[in-house]
């Protein structure tokens, strides 16, 4: 049986008495694209923050590739790439030298950082950019310059975080050919948080819609829409998921959304 990429059991996180993460169970396999869907407020960046070393997990367990992030987090580490949700590129440095800092962060060894470098810039089509200073990049070359940061240590795990959030189509449309064209040469897998559900819809072949800190839907895109009905969207899904009603026995969420269309139905 194949390791699983990530596994969280009973997972839960507080801030004082505000609850962000409240006994979340999830599995994601690894070699796939798996979206973490919600509204702001749902726990998705508390939960990944859990996954990548950067909270303590309290209540629960985290596992990466079998290892607890508790217990083993250096060794998690060296298995993750991470592009938060923040801008993290240093706008006084060129391209190459922000990745070369990540390398030297991520304990990629010297004899191999510059060549490491080179092949992260080449990777998110970045080389003949490479020494011009950050600040004079478009929002798209950021995105990407902060996708080669993640990409320098060749993780197995890479998690971005509203990774295409405030770019135009076409630049959202080409962080993800780079993001395909590096899964296709090393198989690794990609855990995402997007607000795009078209993007979801496109690139993941499972996702889970967290509201309140609990996952409350999980599937792939193609079955939470067919549990709707004909017609239905991954935004319909998303608005049924995050309704203050999502128990079978209130009149809104999954149930309550299904009724309405059969009701429209009926009245042409």
């Amino acid at each position: 049986m194949t390791t699983p990429a990530v596994r969280c059991a009973g997972l839960r996180h507080a801030f004082g008495d505000t609850v962000a993460v409240d006994g979340v169970d999830l599995e994601i396999p690894a070699g796939q694209v798996f979206g973490l869907l919600g509204p702001n407020g749902a726990g998705k960046t508390t939960t990944i923050r859990m996954i990548t070393t950067l909270l303590p997990v309290r209540t629960g367990t985290v596992e990466v590739f079998g290892l607890d992030v508790t217990r083993r987090k250096m060794a998690v580490r060296r298995l993750i790439g991470y592009v938060p949700q923040q801008l993290s590129a240093d706008g006084s440095l060129s391209g190459r030298e922000n990745v070369s800092l990540f390398a030297r962060l991520f304990d990629v060894p010297r004899r191999e950082r510059a060549e490491q470098v080179r092949i992260a810039l080449g990777a998110v089509g970045l080389l003949d950019d490479a020494d011009r200073t950050a600040a004079t990049y478009s929002g798209g070359m950021i995105r990407r310059l902060e996708l080669a940061q993640a990409l320098v240590s060749s993780p197995r795990l890479l998690i971005l975080d509203e990774p295409t959030i405030g770019l135009d189509p076409v630049a959202r449309s080409g962080v993800w050919e780079r993001i395909g064209q590096v899964r296709a040469e090393t198989g690794m897998t990609v855990l995402v948080t997007t607000h795009y559900m078209e993007e979801a819809e496109q690139y993941c072949e499972q996702v889970a819609l967290m509201h309140r800190g609990r996952v409350r839907a999980l599937g792939s895109p193609a079955d939470l829409r067919a549990q709707l009905g004909p017609g239905s969207t991954l935004d319909d899904v998303f608005r049924a998921v995050t309704g203050d009603a999502f128990d079978d026995t209130d009149k809104g969420g999954m149930r309550g959304v299904r009724a309405a269309r059969r009701t429209a139905r009926r009245l042409g």
